[in-house]
């Protein structure tokens, strides 16, 4: 018998799928190509680094009391615009390289969570949250002085318990207040989330990514016109000029920018004032909020015009 030939069956043609609109690229796709190089590199079995310890996540107090610190009038205010609410009243940020929650407790006080922080630097986290937190002033003598000292404050001064200034990373500091200069804090805040995705990624709490904040040589990377079609406009330029003027200070924009913390504050504005779109207001935040200079008084340029 012959066997039956089945015939054929036909190919539907398939139709060619639509591209997506352009959208910006992210920070990680720009330094895709300038990376791969060294990612790519073959490892060896002798450079695999030491298994490091976890301990399993806990809240920790503080010992700091409320009066002393209010998390909801300090760190979601537009002094940083680092650290998110990941749940009720839990604020999560990123200090250095330890990735840090913190909430009130029943009694007030302040307790801290450490995520994926190596056991062998928990007093190094707890010392750098302390130091970010700059417990070394006491609000309530200050806010003893400034109540008798004018009677509008003591009568509101119960309202403001425990609003603290932070003592931020300069570097970190001067690029968010690059951000902010004729801006909102929603914008501020899309354009720091994009430039803190260039660093090393720390993980991931309550649906967000946190990142740690990226090197001078890591900002370098990108590029103004990357910047541009990120959405920060004219501040892609300043961005890129004072991450440029930085590098070239003798003995790095680093030390440069954490020896202001020993001048005096018209020496520090000064200063400041030198990297391309810092003007008297954005150099009075970053000396206020990152170089111990309390006495500095951002004013905007809107309520100069109403006095």
């Amino acid at each position: 018998m012959q066997s039956l030939k089945l015939p054929r069956t036909m190919k539907k043609r398939r139709r060619p799928i639509p591209q997506p609109p352009s959208t910006p690229p992210t920070p990680q796709t720009l330094l895709l190509k300038t990376l791969s190089a060294s990612n790519n590199k073959p490892t060896s079995n002798s450079s695999k680094k030491p298994r490091i310890l976890l301990n399993t996540p806990k809240w920790l107090p503080l010992d700091i009391p409320q009066s002393e610190l209010s998390l909801s009038l300090t760190l979601p205010t537009g002094q940083t615009f680092r650290w998110k609410e990941t749940t009720h009243l839990h604020y999560t940020g990123v200090i250095g390289s330890h990735l840090i929650s913190l909430k009130h407790l029943q009694n007030g006080g302040v307790a801290y969570l450490l995520h994926q922080t190596p056991s062998s630097e928990e007093d190094d986290a707890r010392s750098a949250l302390l130091d970010f937190l700059n417990v070394g002033i006491s609000l309530t003598e200050i806010w003893e002085v400034f109540k008798a000292s004018d009677l509008r404050f003591a009568g509101l001064a119960r309202y403001l318990g425990g609003a603290r200034v932070l003592r931020q990373d300069p570097l970190e500091c001067l690029i968010q207040f690059l951000c902010s200069s004729n801006n909102n804090i929603g914008r501020i805040t899309k354009m720091v989330d994009y430039l803190s995705s260039l660093g090393n990624y720390l993980g991931s709490v309550g649906g967000l990514d946190f990142y740690e904040f990226p090197s001078l040589d890591r900002l370098s990377m990108i590029s103004e016109e990357d910047l541009r079609k990120a959405g920060f406009g004219y501040r892609a330029k300043y961005i890129i000029g004072t991450v440029k003027a930085l590098q070239s200070k003798p003995g790095g924009g680093i030390e440069w920018l954490a020896s202001l913390r020993e001048k005096d504050l018209h020496d520090v504005v000064a200063a400041l004032s030198t990297l391309p779109g810092v003007g008297p207001k954005v150099a009075a935040c970053i000396a206020l909020f990152s170089l111990d200079q309390h006495h500095a008084i951002p004013v905007d340029t809107h309520v100069w015009q109403e006095c």
